[in-house]
């Protein structure tokens, strides 16, 4: 999935567009960039990454464990302010918040998302496993289907579909082409367009990622999160991710979405739920 000329980690789009820079203890400046919009509004899980190095340098340890994300109002490209808090630090955990805002037109602060997180440090977790859950069955990449194989684009901005190498498992794309499956699920290959490989920051972004399980839902639109919370549970190896999404239950106007990210030596290596609002039909 890598193009001839991979970008390490640290050099890639992603890295230089979820950069913070400190302004004072607990403060960071950043742009957010039009480069990760989807529809209407800048991605959740862009959003979630760039909270996640804002509190990545706040806290003592380097890696997120848990981080849960409630989403206040929509995030528009342009620049932000994020407050950060240490909240507990321990010898193998620290604990955080984080809230980014945002200037409205009367030039007052709103606030798009807080973030309570804990850190720690992957590397130093034991290897032993014991688990009953297993990778997806999706078909080889080359077998699988890209923004390119689509009869047309998603209506408004598309902007992030440039920045992901994504290619979908055929029996997850009926939306596509007007036969969604009802089924709910979408499965695919994961990676970043520059080939930048994955690390447990950019987790934070491939958990909502993929296009919405509301479209084999027959639902089409802007899926807004409500909450996120995502687990990361080791540190990826190098090469392409799978991730699969399933929803149970769509209700009263909302949906859950719960993923599992697998890497290239067939780890769950992050897992998430979030809750919703469903397009409006």
């Amino acid at each position: 999935m890598a193009q001839a000329v991979q970008a390490r980690i640290g050099d890639s789009e992603f890295d230089r567009d979820t950069a913070v820079a400190l302004r004072e203890t607990g403060v960071y400046d950043a742009e957010l960039s039009a480069g990760w919009t989807i529809i209407h509004a800048v991605n959740g899980g862009y959003l979630l990454a760039l909270l996640g190095r804002a509190l990545g340098e706040a806290l003592p340890h380097s890696d997120p464990f848990t981080v849960s994300a409630h989403y206040l109002t929509a995030s528009q490209p342009g620049p932000a302010v994020i407050r950060t808090e240490v909240i507990r630090t321990g010898r193998t955990l620290s604990t955080g918040q984080a809230s980014l805002f945002q200037y409205a037109q009367d030039g007052t602060e709103v606030e798009r998302i807080r973030v309570l997180a804990t850190y720690g440090e992957l590397d130093t977790l034991p290897d032993e496993v014991h688990t009953t859950a297993t990778p997806p069955a999706i078909p080889p990449i080359e077998h699988c289907l890209g923004p390119a194989d689509g009869p047309a684009a998603i209506p408004g901005s598309s902007a992030i579909t440039e920045r992901l190498n994504i290619k979908l498992d055929p029996a997850t794309v009926g939306w596509a082409i007007g036969a969604p499956s009802g089924k709910g699920e979408m499965r695919g290959w994961f990676g970043l367009a520059d080939g930048r490989d994955a690390d447990p920051l950019s987790l934070l972004l491939t958990v909502d990622a993929l296009p919405p399980t509301s479209f084999e839902l027959g639902l089409k639109g802007w899926t807004p999160t409500v909450e996120l919370t995502t687990h990361i549970r080791c540190r990826p190896a190098p090469g392409p991710l799978r991730v699969a999404i399933t929803t149970r239950n769509l209700a009263g106007g909302f949906l859950e979405e719960d993923a599992e990210v697998w890497d290239s030596a067939d780890r769950l290596v992050a897992q998430s739920r979030q809750l919703a609002k469903a397009p409006r039909t």
